[in-house]
Formats: structure tokens, sequence, C-alpha cells
């Protein structure tokens, strides 16, 4: 049995989820499902990440304790794992001492050991927004473009990791495929980066200024920079630093990350810097996806486009939501979201396609009764190699991470069905074979689309009973996607 361990960077929780933070979630849901149906060893992990100055301002402002703050904003994210379907294995939080902390303070002795890490003071402009400090050229006159705030000016005694000794070598790594970064694009990004060679970078802050954090281990007067330590959860998870590290050693490394492209330098050049320090493996490959807007906008508060995804998935469906997410934004680019585009994609293609196949299907198997299938009937066959194309099609497409691809091959086999149906009337009487092959068709349908929309494939299954040897009956099921209707 092989093994297949997939990770969603984890959100970072200065407020309530919305509905650009579930691409990476969705993503791996997908990837695990599917692994597990070819019966891998499946590991999904996604979580959140809780400390920072970022979270402390936002914690006062809200009246509340840091870690109040973050409980409250956690439970958010853990609750999409019901709204979404998700099939996560493991959720993380590092602010939990007990599982995280130690794997975080173990990798900085490793980075310590290989004489990685070293104090020196600094001054530099330091954003808030970034959690990081920036350079003049990353402002478009003084203020930083992503957050629209001006930087502060910061003096301080830090640690800093040599990242730019690990420059050759991970450039050496993408260039052979052992550290695969996809798409294309992304990996030119990092290679382009990497190029210019890194620079060291800061690595702790001033307890005295934050002591919301993982404190540095032999070192009280200062806290990890948040991000170095919430690169770790990936592997303090799974038990790295505890006093058992074999699930760690079954599972790492990672076989995929997924990540949005805000985060391409952080996975793809801090972190493999991290784990070559520490000796061990790189993750085999970063999955970069785009960004979700709304209505061609970035999802902003200010704007005032934000749209939690429960409220969505309440008025509209689990399956529905995740059907537009991997159907209509391709994963390497940046994707919209409309309530106008969803409601057109959803009654064009779940009310109007597999719900009406489906509905249509279910309702003459019923009123057929029991249906003999015969293995060397033509169609039979015909129909069984058709779904063997679309399965390795399917196959190929969430291989290469192209999830909307591997849903059009599906919904060409709907198509399919769909004219079959249409052609041979088994309405009709003496049209009973005809009803067993649109069956099959149906049922093969719902197989291939597990992994995208589980409720949906269990529903359709729920209602083909298979009765005997080469029997099934079907029965009639409330409808799939109900059309929504406008006035």
């Amino acid at each position: 049995m092989n093994k297949f361990y997939v990770t969603t960077s984890i959100p970072y929780v200065n407020g309530a989820p919305h509905i650009g933070n579930v691409l990476d979630s969705v993503y791996a849901d997908v990837l695990a499902r599917y692994h597990r149906q070819l019966g891998d060893d499946v590991r999904f992990l996604t979580g959140t990440d809780e400390h920072g100055s970022k979270i402390v301002r936002s914690a006062k402002a809200a009246g509340l304790t840091p870690q109040e703050f973050v409980d409250k904003n956690s439970f958010q994210f853990k609750k999409l794992k019901d709204v979404l379907n998700l099939s996560w294995d493991d959720f993380i939080r590092t602010s939990d001492q007990s599982r995280h902390w130690s794997g975080a303070q173990k990798l900085w002795g490793k980075l310590e050991k290989a004489g990685d890490l070293y104090k020196k003071a600094y001054k530099g402009l330091y954003c808030i927004g970034h959690e990081a400090f920036i350079t003049d050229k990353d402002l478009v006159n003084g203020i930083c473009q992503d957050h629209q705030k001006a930087p502060e000016v910061i003096e301080e005694e830090n640690y800093f990791f040599k990242l730019s000794k690990y420059t050759k070598e991970i450039e050496k790594q993408i260039n052979l495929g052992t550290f695969k970064v996809v798409p294309e694009s992304r990996r030119n990004e990092i290679l382009s980066l990497l190029s210019q060679g890194l620079e060291d970078v800061s690595f702790s802050r001033p307890a005295k200024d934050l002591s919301w954090g993982v404190p540095v281990p032999g070192d009280s007067t200062q806290t990890m920079y948040v991000w170095a330590d919430a690169l770790v959860n990936y592997i303090s998870a799974l038990g790295y630093g505890s006093s058992d590290e074999k699930i760690f050693e079954k599972y790492w490394p990672a076989d995929v990350q997924v990540i949005g492209k805000d985060n391409l330098r952080f996975h793809a050049a801090i972190w493999p810097g991290m784990l070559l320090s520490a000796g061990l493996p790189l993750p085999q490959t970063i999955f970069v996806h785009g960004f979700l807007n709304v209505n061609g906008q970035k999802i902003s508060k200010t704007v005032g486009n934000v749209i939690d995804p429960a409220e969505l998935v309440a008025k509209y469906g689990t399956d529905p939501v995740r059907f537009y997410l991997l159907r209509e934004v391709a994963p390497f680019d940046d994707g919209d979201f409309s309530y106008e585009k969803f409601e057109e994609v959803y009654n064009a293609n779940l009310a109007n396609g597999l719900g009406n196949f489906s509905a249509r299907v279910l309702a003459l198997g019923e009123k057929a009764g029991e249906l003999a299938g015969d293995v060397n009937d033509p169609k039979v066959k015909e129909i069984l190699a058709k779904s063997a194309e679309v399965r390795a099609a399917v196959a190929g497409k969430v291989s290469d991470f192209k999830f909307h691809e591997a849903l059009a091959a599906i919904w060409g086999f709907i198509s399919y069905g769909d004219v079959y149906v249409n052609n041979e009337k088994p309405w009709e009487a003496g049209k009973e074979k005809v009803i067993t092959h649109a069956l099959l068709i149906l049922e093969q349908v719902a197989d291939l689309l597990k992994p995208f929309l589980p409720e949906t494939a269990k529903k359709i299954l729920d209602c083909i009973e298979v009765t005997g040897i080469g029997t099934l009956k079907a029965k009639k099921c409330p409808p799939l996607f109900p059309r929504i209707e406008h006035a």
C-alpha cells in the first residue's frame, strides 16, 4: 500500500473564514478522497496559524485575550469540515503547546546545531500585514500595496537564519525534479528568485515586543517569528519532536502541499531551506493555486465583498459550492465568484445536467422493476470501455491538479448518457435493456464523482440496488439539484 500525505497551508486566524480561504481545503480533499479510492494509505492535514503581532492587535481590538481570539476563529475554520464535507484526518493549531511547540523547538535546535542561526541587530521596515520585514522595492510611494499601509521602522536584535546558504541546493532540487513546484509559471517564478540569491531571514522577535508565540529554546528574550514556527506544523502534526516519531517517519515527506500563490516564497524557499538545514527530506510537490476574487475584485472587508462559505452552503448546498470551485475555477489562475455566475452554472450543469439525467434514469428504473444485466451485451461492453476511458482521463487530470478538466471529462460522460437516452427512448414499451444501460452509465458516473461531489455520489448510489448476480433495481429519489427559479 502506498502512503499519500497531503497538506494545506494553514490559514491565519485574524478573522473568520471567507470563500477565498477554502480553495486549499477543497483541492486537498479531492486529492485525499481520490487516493483513498485507489487504496492508498492517506493522511490529510489542515489547521490554523495562530501566533504573531497581528493576532495580538486584532484580539485587543476585539476585547479578547490572544488565546480567546484564536480559539474563537480557529473553531470557525474547524467547522468547515462539516460545511464543505472535508475528509481531513487531522487539524493542527500552532497555539497547541502539547502538540506543536516541541516540534517547532526541536527544528530550531537542528538549525542551531547546523550553525545556521545567528543573532544580530537589525533596523528595517516592518509590515504588520505581512508579519515580516520588507524593503523599499516592495513599496509604492512608501505604501505596502498588499495592505495599503506604510510599514513601521523597527530596530531590534533578532536571530537570523542562513537561508542564503541553501539557495543553490534548493535550485538544484527543483531543476532535478526531486522537489516539484507546480504549475510551470510558479516554478519559473521561484527559480527567478533563486537566481538572484536568497537573503538570510529574520527568524525571531524580542519577547518584550511579542510574547504571543513559541519561545526560542535557550533564550527567553526571543520569540520565534510567526511563520518560522507555522511552517513546522506539517511535521509537528505527525509527532515530530514528540516522544514517538513513528507517524512522522511513516508519512514524511509530504506527497503534495497545497498552497496559494501568496505563500510561494515561504513554501518553496524558506521551508525547504529549513528542512535542508535540519537534514530532513523535502516535500515531493508544492501545488500552487491562484486566488478567488468576487465580482472581479480582490476579497476585502473594505470593499464589502467577503462571502461566508457556511452561508453560501446553507443557501445552495455543499456539493454545488464544491462543484463551482472545482469546475469553474482553473486551479493555476485566479478565479472569480459572483452569485449570478454561480446560479447560471448550477442550473446548466447540476439542475439541467447531472440532476436531470439522474432523475430521468432513476424514475424509469423504478417503473421497470428488477432488471437483468448481461456482461456479454455489446452495449454494456461499450459503456464500460467508455467509463474506463473517462477514468483514465480523470486520473491524468487529477495527477496534474487540473480538477476543472477532470470534471469536464465526467460531464462528457453524462452527455453521452443523455444522447443515448434521447435516441433510444427507454420510456417506450419493451426497452428494459436500454434502461439497464442507462442505469449502468449513471452508476459509473456516480463512482467517478466520489472525490469531487461525495454527497451527490452517495445519494445516486443509494438509489441503485444490486439485487443479485447481474440484477439490479432502482428507486426514484428526491431531486438532487432543484432548479433555481427567478421571479
